[in-house]
C-alpha cells in the first residue's frame, strides 16, 4: 500500500510544468531569501566553500557551488580509485550473468541503464557502486580515475527520486531516470560512470573539455541532489577494506584500487 501511495504522489507532482517551475524558481533572485535557512537546515559547511554565503544570488548557485582548492585532498596512490562525489555509498555488489544488479532489494537491468546489451556485456560479473547525493552535498562530479573517454551519451526523459524511498518504492529510477553515461578506459579496463538525474531537475552539466581525464579532476555537476553509479569490469578492482554500506564519503577518498 505504501509503495503505491508513494508512486501516485510522485506521478502527481513530477510533470513538465512542476519541473520547469522549480527550475525557474531555483535560478531566480526570488530564491535568494531561502539561502540562509537552506544552509542551516542542511548544515552546509561554509568554511570549505569557495565564496561566502552572501555571494550566492540564487539557490541554484549554491547548489552548484565550488569548494576551496584544498578542501578535497585526492588520494594520490597510483593504483587507487577515488569517490567522484560527496555522497553516501548506498549499495555495492556484483553484476550478475543476467546483466542485473540488486539495489535495496530491487533488480535493475544494466542493459537498460546503459541503453545497450552489447555495452553491458563487458561488465558481466563486475563490480557496481551506488553513490547517493542529498541536497546537502557538494554537487560537482570528479573523475574517479585517470583515463580516456571512449564514449558519452544520454538516455531517459523524466526523473524520479533516487533517495532511499525512491530506490525502495520507485519504478527503477537508476535505469529509467534521465541519465548521462561516460565510459572511460583506464588501466586497460572499461569503467562506466552513470550520472542519474534527480526528481524535477534533470540538469547534468558537463564541464570537462576533452577526452583525457585526470583522477580528481572535475568533469560535471548536478543542478540538484542525485546519484552516481560506477560499473567496473570483472576482476579489475578491489574495494577498499574500510568501505561499508551505508557510508558517507567525500571526493578524493579511496573507494578501491586496481588489481
Amino acid at each position: 500500500m505504501l509503495k503505491w501511495l508513494y508512486r501516485i504522489m510522485i506521478e502527481l507532482t513530477n510533470h513538465a510544468i512542476s519541473s520547469k517551475f522549480i527550475a525557474f524558481f531555483t535560478k531566480s533572485r526570488l530564491s535568494a531569501w531561502l539561502i540562509p535557512s537552506y544552509a542551516k537546515v542542511y548544515q552546509i559547511n561554509q568554511e570549505e566553500m569557495e565564496k561566502n554565503l552572501h555571494h550566492y544570488k540564487t539557490l541554484q548557485q549554491l547548489f552548484i557551488r565550488k569548494l576551496k582548492a584544498d578542501a578535497r585532498p585526492i588520494d594520490e596512490s597510483p593504483d587507487s580509485i577515488i569517490s567522484p562525489v560527496d555522497a553516501v555509498i548506498e549499495d555495492v555488489g556484483i553484476i550478475s550473468d543476467q546483466k542485473e544488479i540488486i539495489v535495496k532489494g530491487k533488480r535493475y537491468s544494466i542493459s537498460e541503464m546503459l541503453g545497450s546489451a552489447s555495452i553491458a556485456e563487458k561488465y558481466l560479473n563486475g563490480l557496481f557502486i551506488i553513490l547517493y547525493l542529498s541536497p546537502s552535498h557538494y554537487h560537482r562530479i570528479h573523475s574517479p580515475i585517470s583515463g580516456v573517454i571512449t564514449r558519452q551519451w544520454s538516455l531517459g526523459k523524466r526523473s524520479y527520486p533516487v533517495n532511499r524511498l525512491g530506490l525502495k518504492y520507485g519504478k527503477q529510477p537508476l535505469s529509467k531516470n534521465y541519465r548521462m553515461i561516460t565510459e572511460v578506459v583506464s588501466n586497460g579496463k572499461h569503467v562506466a560512470i552513470v550520472k542519474v538525474g534527480a526528481m524535477f531537475v534533470n540538469s547534468i552539466e558537463l564541464t570537462h573539455p576533452n577526452e583525457h581525464l585526470i583522477k580528481g579532476e572535475e568533469m560535471a555537476y548536478f543542478s540538484f541532489g542525485s546519484t552516481v553509479v560506477l560499473l567496473f569490469e570483472k576482476d579489475s578492482v578491489e574495494l577498499d577494506e574500510k568501505m561499508t554500506v551505508p557510508m558517507a564519503i567525500k571526493v578524493g577518498e579511496r573507494i578501491g584500487y586496481w588489481k
